[in-house]
C-alpha cells in the first residue's frame, strides 16, 4: 500500500503532510524517523497527519511527530501548513478553521491569492504559560526570566515559556556566531527540563524586530519554528527587550508575532506546497 503525501513548508520548516481522515496510518517512531530522514527517506522536520476531530468544537484534528519519531504537543509552522493543506483541498468552508491539537483547539484564518490558494495563515496560538512547573522547568522564578543554567559548554541565561510546548529563550549578540550546535542539545536534554525543551537563540535588532535561530526538540537546528518565534516575543516583552508585537527573522523567512493585551499570541506567516508523492509501505 502506498503512502500518499504532500511535501510542504512554512519558512523552510518542512513537513510531510497526509490526509489520514480514515486513520489508515499508525507509524511507529522508527518508521517516522525513516520517512523524515533526508538521505534515506522523503526528508522533513516532521510528519503531520490530518484526522477527523473528536472534539465537537473543532473542524479537523492535527497529529504531529518530530523527525526523530517522537510526538509533539503543537507546531506553529505546522499549523499554518495544516491550514493550507485542508483549505486548498476544499476541506473547509470559508477562510477560517478550528484545529484540535493535544494542547487545545486553535483557530486559524487564511489569506488566499487570486486563484484561491492559501498564501498566509494567522494562527491564534493561545496564551503563553509562564509558571515554571507548567512549562515545565525546575529553574526558579515565576515567570522564569534570565535564569542561570550551567552546562558543559558554558553558562546560559534562559527565559522559559510554554506555547503548549516548552521553550527556553536566550539572548545573544549575534545569531550568526551563536553556539547553537553545542549549547542547543545540552539545554534541550538538560535535567532542568523534564520533557526536554526547544531552545531559541535570539538577537534583538530593534524593539519590533528580532533575529532567531532555533534548536528544536527532537529535530535539531531548523530553518524556522513558529511556536519558538511566539515564545521569543513573549520572552522579549517580559524582559523589556521587545515590544509585544514584532517581526521575527528566521533562517527560512519572517513571521509576525503579536502578544495581545487580551492574552493570546497571534502568529502570521506563509505556507507553501513543494510537491506531492507516494512512498511504498511493505505489506506485513
Amino acid at each position: 500500500m502506498d503512502f500518499r503525501f504532500t511535501k510542504m513548508h512554512g519558512c523552510g520548516n518542512d513537513f510531510i503532510v497526509a490526509d489520514d481522515r480514515d486513520e489508515d496510518w499508525d507509524f511507529d517512531p522508527q518508521a517516522i524517523a525513516l520517512l523524515c530522514d533526508r538521505h534515506f527517506g522523503i526528508g522533513a522536520d516532521g510528519l503531520i497527519l490530518v484526522r477527523r476531530a473528536d472534539d465537537a468544537s473543532a473542524d479537523h484534528r492535527m497529529v504531529y511527530y518530530n523527525a526523530d519519531g517522537s510526538s509533539a504537543e503543537i507546531c506553529g509552522n505546522g499549523m499554518r501548513v495544516f491550514a493550507k493543506f485542508i483549505a486548498d483541498r476544499g476541506l473547509i468552508a470559508g477562510d477560517s478553521v478550528t484545529v484540535q491539537t493535544p494542547c487545545g483547539v486553535k483557530a486559524i484564518e487564511v489569506e488566499r491569492d487570486g486563484e484561491g490558494a492559501v498564501l498566509l495563515a494567522r494562527v491564534d496560538m493561545g496564551a503563553p504559560v509562564l509558571e515554571a512547573g507548567m512549562v515545565p522547568t525546575t529553574l526558579g522564578g515565576s515567570p522564569v526570566v534570565d535564569a542561570l543554567l550551567h552546562t558543559e559548554a558554558g553558562d546560559a541565561y534562559l527565559t522559559c515559556v510554554s506555547m503548549g510546548n516548552p521553550h527556553a529563550v536566550m539572548w545573544v549578540d549575534d545569531t550568526d556566531v551563536a553556539s547553537v550546535a553545542s549549547l542547543g542539545p545540552l539545554i534541550e536534554r538538560h535535567h532542568a527540563f523534564p520533557r526536554g525543551t526547544n531552545v531559541e537563540f535570539a538577537q534583538v535588532v530593534a524593539r519590533d524586530h528580532v533575529r532567531l535561530r532555533v534548536w528544536e526538540r527532537g529535530v535539531g537546528e531548523t530553518l524556522a519554528c513558529g511556536s519558538g518565534a511566539c515564545a521569543t516575543v513573549v520572552a522579549g516583552a517580559l524582559a523589556g527587550r521587545l515590544d509585544r508585537a514584532a517581526t521575527v527573522e528566521l533562517l527560512g523567512g519572517e513571521l509576525f508575532v503579536e502578544w495581545t493585551e487580551a492574552g493570546p499570541v497571534m502568529m502570521t506567516g506563509p505556507a507553501e506546497q513543494v510537491f506531492e508523492g507516494s512512498w511504498p509501505i511493505p505489506d506485513e
